[in-house]
């Protein structure tokens, strides 16, 4: 089960580093960004130092807040978040086809939440990939808990080089994980090799959409902000995904963004003008709450230094995430089931 306690909250926060080094992280980590002066080159040239410093601040927070699965999904009304997102998971799932004995990649995996649903689902055995020594550690307690473990397992590495051989996997999906990737291409090329001939690839991607105008001050702010609250390099637009796609040699079978047609809107459980006691923790009065407590914890030590820094980025993320949905501009939901030619 998900940590849900304040003291897990606190004990968690920096992932693997030493509770003395978070708030220095902090430093370096917001360095990479445009509000701190990075720009997105240089976060690209270092995707792995800047995704490895984000998951280990962020992980317990995300944990805390939202549960063992990090991704939104669309939503039925009289659903709850829950309901949703093992929905949103099934999806996969049955657009790929995955049934028992399939063996099958997680690129992004987290700490595993989707994988341990997927598996159950299909019967299917699931490796996530990730390259952050805390969430698998994490993962791995989780499979454990769950008695997963016989189907569910995990391998530390860079997606970008995956130590697989070619043609390995029956299926790979990724759910808001390759938006990380410093290059579309390179990543999808890499998924491409792992993957038989004649299988599928099925993931959601984080983009911008048309309505996104790079001349907007505003917009630009907005991505900024998701940039540096998400850990990513940058946000590519749907174009460029689909392009990606094709130059790695996949032939596209459908896709489209499943946010455009979400009875409730994706963004409706960071919305501060909402309440809701199954998201409690996300509304205006749980962050509220969490931000006091989190204040707390750090005055008393029982937080390492540095955690109101990395409440306060994902509050700001949060809102800007918002911003986005409500203005068209963002989707986190841009869905693509591609395939591997048979030759």
């Amino acid at each position: 089960m998900s940590k849900s306690g304040a003291l897990d909250l606190a004990s968690g926060v920096g992932g693997k580093l030493q509770k003395k080094q978070v708030l220095s992280t902090v430093q370096r980590y917001e360095k990479y960004h445009v509000h701190h002066g990075g720009d997105e080159e240089e976060r690209k040239a270092n995707y792995t130092d800047m995704v490895n410093k984000y998951y280990d601040l962020v992980t317990s927070f995300y944990e805390y807040g939202w549960g063992e699965s990090f991704h939104f999904a669309a939503r039925w009304k009289g659903e709850s978040l829950r309901e949703s997102i093992k929905r949103h998971e099934h999806f996969v799932a049955l657009q790929l086809g995955l049934k028992s004995g399939q063996k099958v990649l997680d690129v992004g995996c987290g700490i595993g939440g989707p994988l341990r649903e997927i598996a159950r689902f299909s019967g299917a055995s699931i490796t996530g990939i990730n390259n952050n020594e805390y969430q698998i550690t994490r993962g791995k307690e989780l499979n454990r808990i769950a008695e997963v473990d016989e189907t569910c397992n995990y391998i530390k590495a860079d997606f970008m080089k995956m130590p697989f051989s070619d043609n390995t996997f029956d299926a790979i999906f990724a759910i808001e994980a390759t938006c990380h990737a410093p290059d579309a291409v390179d990543c999808y090329k890499e998924i491409y090799r792992v993957l038989k001939p004649g299988q599928c690839f099925a993931a959601y991607e984080w983009c911008i959409t048309d309505s996104f105008d790079p001349m907007n001050q505003e917009h630009q702010r907005i991505k900024g902000e998701v940039e540096l609250g998400n850990g990513l390099p940058d946000i590519r637009s749907m174009g460029q995904c689909l392009e990606a796609l094709k130059v790695a040699g996949f032939e596209i079978i459908w896709e489209e963004d499943v946010a455009v047609n979400s009875p409730l809107p994706w963004y409706l459980p960071l919305d501060k003008n909402q309440f809701s006691l199954a998201s409690f923790r996300v509304t205006a009065f749980g962050r509220f709450i969490t931000r006091n407590m989190v204040k707390t914890l750090e005055f008393l030590g029982l937080a390492p230094e540095g955690s109101q820094r990395v409440q306060s980025f994902l509050e700001q993320a949060a809102d800007a995430l918002v911003e986005g949905g409500r203005k068209g501009i963002f989707s986190p939901m841009y869905f693509f089931l591609v395939q591997k030619p048979h030759s």
